[in-house]
């Protein structure tokens, strides 16, 4: 497996140049690192139950209810081929954010991110969109199952500019509108906004019976505030730079971090929005794996 983790190491992937390489070396790692393991892919929404019948799958069984009634009943999900991702990538300036001992920034982080499942929804044949988005929609490609759908995929989140400001809000009530076909809505953001109003936005996601996952990528600074001696810290998305005793900041900092990370975790639990951290110095495949395995029911 080491050759695997080493493919997703963020120091190698930042001497790599450009996406398409380190898409590239993303899928070839995460191939390897699979050996003989099965393969899974995303699920699809439950639907409901029937009872056991000789020659069932035996994987299907759902043994919490066995548990309870002693009866053996099969889980039944609706058709995988029908499968919509949707991938919504954060191009906003504060996305370019690298902290001191990160090798990639942010919005490199998420695009990687991006890549490596645009590959895996493609493989299962189903089909996966982009939106790239800051204070308004930047890019919107629709859903495709075709092969050659990756490398377009792949141009357009290389070539998308840094935004200045996000204003999620308003673009997750937009999409909200704009994605008729209901699917897996998986957005890539740090998610530095106005909880309220993005939480709002996630809401009406919901409300339309997508199933949202939000891909919370941040650097290892952001969450550990590291600094210790005088720092000139630059603003970003219009706010201004500051020149300050990082360790007199300490303190106040983490706890207005964590007061705003509870407020998105819990707004999200109640509206069924599944949230995953994303560290930039962690390897690709700790959060992919983790992802993947929690969601898969069927071996391609």
């Amino acid at each position: 497996m080491e050759s695997s983790r080493t493919s997703f190491d963020p120091q190698t992937l930042a001497k790599l140049q450009g996406l398409h390489l380190r898409a590239r070396h993303i899928v070839e790692g995460y191939v390897a690192g699979l050996h003989r393991s099965p393969y899974h892919g995303f699920s699809i929404e439950f639907a409901e139950h029937r009872e056991y019948s000789p020659g069932d799958d035996l994987r299907y069984v759902d043994w919490k209810v066995f548990g309870r009634t002693d009866k053996h009943y099969l889980k039944q999900y609706e058709d995988e081929t029908n499968l919509l991702c949707y991938l919504v990538l954060d191009t906003s300036e504060s996305m370019l954010y690298r902290g001191p001992k990160s090798a990639l920034s942010k919005a490199e982080y998420a695009q990687c991110l991006a890549a490596a499942l645009s590959w895996l929804v493609l493989q299962q044949q189903d089909s996966v969109g982009l939106v790239t988005y800051d204070s308004q929609i930047r890019q919107f490609i629709r859903p495709s199952s075709n092969a050659t759908h990756l490398q377009n995929l792949l141009q357009v989140m290389e070539k998308s500019p840094a935004g200045k400001k996000t204003n999620s809000g308003p673009i997750f009530h937009e999409l909200a509108e704009r994605l008729t076909r209901r699917g897996l809505v998986i957005v890539l953001s740090d998610f530095f906004d106005d909880v309220p109003s993005l939480l709002a936005g996630l809401k009406h996601l919901r409300h339309r019976r997508h199933d949202v996952v939000l891909f919370h990528v941040l650097d290892a600074a952001e969450i550990e505030f590291p600094f210790q001696s005088p720092t000139e810290f630059k603003g970003l998305e219009a706010m201004p730079h500051v020149v300050a005793d990082p360790q007199m900041l300490r303190k106040a900092y983490l706890k207005e971090f964590q007061a705003y990370e509870h407020a998105l975790l819990k707004g999200c639990r109640s509206h069924g929005i599944e949230v995953r951290r994303m560290r930039t110095d962690q390897p690709l495949d700790v959060a992919l794996t983790s992802f993947l395995a929690e969601r898969r029911i069927r071996v391609a």
